[in-house]
């Protein structure tokens, strides 16, 4: 995810915890924004799963992504 749209997730994290709050077009941009982070990372994450190796006692190996990991 693009450094610009963390920054504003956590600017509009900063303004809900003031007095003045958020508007709805903010409120859902909030959303928005945070969903597609989530969205990201859980790829990320896969992504990286699906890399690792794990090695046997009897020295076989077994790949992560070959167990199923659904994205």
């Amino acid at each position: 995810m693009i450094d610009e749209r963390i920054a504003r997730i956590n600017e509009l994290y900063r303004k809900s915890k003031t007095a003045e709050g958020l508007t709805e077009a903010e409120k859902a941009e909030q959303k928005k924004l945070r969903e597609e982070y989530v969205k990201g990372f859980r790829a990320s994450l896969i992504s990286q799963l699906n890399n690792v190796t794990i090695q046997e006692p009897d020295g076989t190996e077994i790949h992560l992504k070959d167990k199923g990991i659904k994205e």
